[in-house]
């Protein structure tokens, strides 16, 4: 393999290997906020018990997600040193921001959260708790302002000229909303939501099928399920108006999520195939039409298909994206229909009854983290030749000095360190799941309190 193909697979693995972290804290964050400020309105002791627990969870999930971020930073400066120079006002911007506005916050309250039970008052300690889901909830919109600035460039102009050329933003808040960055992070954030969710459905699945804590189990199953149905409705509209952002602004990577070539045909949609790219054409089950009516409510609209493009600027792994980018659609409509099922049992009184479904959930905690993972294969990969939309080529952003053995030594090192970091991730994880909330009810109640508790009622 030549050096860009290494340095691609490098990056993708480290930043797929972190991804499966932050969704789970932001998601988590939700849930302790909702989960403590039940035991603050009801006194009810197995509230407090439950926000304990997975606070443990989400301390575990956050210090691996920090450990293994780090990372990426170094990559930008060895692997990418003009990718780094020709964007290094753009993201140092955005890192900043991130720094003052989400770490600082969140590292700020993480201690309290921590450690401050019986230490400081109630409210003070659920302020700590929405402080850090508030810090996490911003660090996400600085990382994805700065994607989606390479995806949209917006606010900057260029200075220099060859080699030397960079970015240089002349519109701060151009540069923040930029044409993708909403809808991206309002995408983002949902599926961090639902992650959360269907981690606490599958845990708490497992101890109600098992017989342990199971009235507390029963509270927050309750409790992550009202989150999962709204936030996988809500998906999809938000999925639908990104896709809408795509089509307007990113025509080849809309053509290479559903394998349309023809510019002067109305564009498919598939619900699942397989794409030729030497014949250029799709076997696979479609809705004749059915890209169109979505991008401009007519069947018959012609779509902007790939040989639009010239053919150095279109996506060149055209199977794999629409692959992914089908995975993570299938995936959001079966949260859907799992999730409104579940409801309808709910209403009915019979969603414990349902042995069957509950094993599914403990399983179905699996669901949104690859959607999550997918999905940002699809968009990434969807980008290319470019690193930055139509102003830098990946194969050009590459550092001159670094060589394919150089980034394949350290490919392989990174793999054996992750690894071994996610096998500790899972043996943590699991012996804090196997010791259960009732490790949580050890810590005694302080008058202080109790008193708060009452006056808060």
């Amino acid at each position: 393999m030549d050096v860009e193909i290494l340095a691609r697979i490098q990056f993708a693995f480290t930043v797929a290997f972190h991804y499966i972290y932050p969704p789970l804290s932001i998601g988590l964050g939700l849930l302790l906020v909702i989960m403590e400020g039940m035991y603050l309105r009801t006194r009810d002791k197995q509230y407090e018990q439950m926000t304990r627990f997975w606070i443990k969870i989400f301390a575990l999930t956050f210090g691996i997600g920090v450990a293994t971020g780090i990372v990426m930073e170094f990559e930008f400066g060895t692997n990418w040193a003009t990718y780094s120079r020709y964007v290094g006002d753009v993201f140092g911007s955005a890192l900043a921001a991130e720094g003052i506005f989400a770490f600082a916050l969140e590292s700020g309250f993480l201690g309290v959260l921590l450690f401050g039970w019986n230490r400081v008052k109630p409210v003070v300690h659920f302020i700590s708790t929405i402080g850090v889901f508030l810090g996490s909830l911003f660090s996400a919109v600085w990382i994805v302002v700065a994607n989606s600035w390479q995806q949209t460039p917006a606010g900057y102009h260029i200075v220099g000229e060859g080699i030397e050329a960079r970015a240089e933003i002349t519109d701060f808040w151009a540069m923040v909303f930029n044409p993708s960055s909403m809808d991206r992070l309002m995408h983002v954030w949902i599926g961090a939501f639902l992650a959360g969710a269907f981690l606490v459905l599958s845990v708490h699945a497992y101890y109600i099928l098992k017989g342990r804590s199971v009235e507390l189990s029963k509270k927050a199953f309750k409790i992550a399920l009202g989150i999962a149905i709204v936030f996988s409705l809500a998906q999809l509209a938000t999925g639908h108006k990104s896709a809408d952002g795509v089509a307007k602004n990113q025509p080849a990577k809309l053509a290479a999520f559903e394998g349309h070539f023809d510019s002067l045909a109305a564009a498919d949609l598939y619900l699942f195939g397989w794409v030729d790219k030497e014949e250029q054409k799709v076997t696979g089950l479609k809705l004749p039409g059915g890209l169109s009516f979505l991008v401009d409510w007519d069947f018959d609209t012609p779509v902007k298909g790939l040989n639009y493009f010239p053919e150095e600027d279109r996506p060149t792994a055209l199977n794999a994206i629409f692959q992914f980018y089908h995975l993570m659609v299938a995936i959001g409509m079966a949260l859907i229909a799992l999730t409104l099922f579940a409801g309808f049992q709910w209403w009915r009184g019979k969603l414990f009854d349902q042995r069957w479904l509950l094993w599914v959930f403990v399983f179905a905690v699996l669901l949104p983290n690859i959607a999550n993972q997918v999905g940002w294969f699809s968009a990434e990969m969807g980008r290319q030749p470019w690193v930055v939309y139509g102003l830098l080529r990946t194969s050009d952003a590459l550092s001159k000095v670094v060589t394919a053995n150089q980034v394949l030594f350290s490919l392989i090192m990174f793999f054996v360190i992750y690894a071994l970091l996610f096998a500790l991730f899972l043996y943590l994880l699991n012996k804090k799941i196997q010791a259960g909330p009732e490790s949580a009810v050890k810590v005694q109640h302080s008058p202080r309190h109790e008193e708060m508790a009452e006056a808060l009622e």
